[in-house]
């Protein structure tokens, strides 16, 4: 999707992708930066440890915990830093990695998006309290969710991200385990669905699909994983992670080029490689 959106603006530009090992980071961090990279992405399990990485943070990689894309930036003449798409000889002498975290915003857009739904007020079950779910959580309390419920297969995390939301928001209701009456947002940040012979993640002795507005799956392969299939069979209004794998690469496509991002293109070009349709 960043290739093509690349292509789409006339920016002789190009997006790869490299295998690397955790231990390995910092050094392949250091790597890209003195080849002059503009920037990188990081998926798991680089998030959390690129927090120890970069040499600044941006307060969105602060607030959600996590680093999953980066901007090398150079200092320029007049002490200023800036991104290294400015430079346009030879590369700064000083150049330093700024980390920062889309996700959190690519969630948010999402499900506005594609579900016509804002976080403020709402009753949200999540599923998951790892990385993607505590992303979530936070996001959702920072949003003005009314209340909250986490469910996790180690229900000590999620007791423990449940402490954790009720400090930094204590006017938000947080419970472990399912809820009694409907909720507004039925989120899944587990990996259950990334098989086709997985199971859902949702317990229907607990909670009735019927019983959610909306449900959104953070997985986007396959396109309609059990979960979804059984919310849109109960009449869920439904959508899967792609809009915010979009989402949130449209604003690191931002962070590099400085230029808005070309969206549509983006999707249909994930749609493509994805789907192949």
């Amino acid at each position: 999707m960043h290739n093509a959106a690349f292509a789409s603006l006339g920016l002789n530009w190009r997006y790869l992708a490299f295998e690397v090992r955790p231990e390995n980071l910092r050094q392949a961090l250091l790597g890209a930066r003195d080849m002059g990279f503009a920037g990188v992405n990081l998926t798991v399990p680089h998030k959390i440890l690129a927090l120890d990485c970069v040499d600044i943070l941006d307060e969105s990689a602060r607030l959600w915990g996590a680093v999953n894309t980066i901007r090398f930036e150079g200092r320029g003449p007049d002490g200023q830093w800036l991104p290294l798409r400015q430079f346009d000889q030879a590369l700064p002498r000083e150049i330093r990695a700024h980390g920062f975290n889309t996700d959190a915003a690519g969630f948010e857009h999402a499900l506005l998006e594609d579900l016509q739904l804002k976080l403020t007020g709402k009753k949200v079950l999540l599923l998951g309290v790892g990385g993607a779910g505590r992303m979530a959580a936070l996001k959702c309390a920072s949003a003005g969710a009314a209340e909250l419920y986490l469910v996790n297969r180690t229900a000590a995390r999620a007791s423990e991200l449940a402490a954790e939301i009720g400090r930094q928001f204590p006017a938000l209701r947080v419970t472990v385990g399912y809820p009694k009456s409907k909720v507004d947002l039925l989120l899944n940040a587990t990996s259950l669905g990334l098989g086709r012979e997985d199971p859902s993640p949702l317990d229907e002795e607990q909670l009735a699909p019927a019983r959610a507005r909306a449900v959104y799956d953070m997985i986007y392969q396959p396109a309609e994983t059990r979960l979804l299939a059984s919310a849109k069979a109960a009449g869920c209004q439904t959508a899967n992670g792609l809009g915010m794998l979009v989402g949130q690469g449209a604003l690191a496509f931002q962070l590099w080029t400085g230029l808005a991002a070309p969206v549509p293109v983006m999707r249909r070009a994930a749609e493509l490689n994805i789907y192949g349709h």
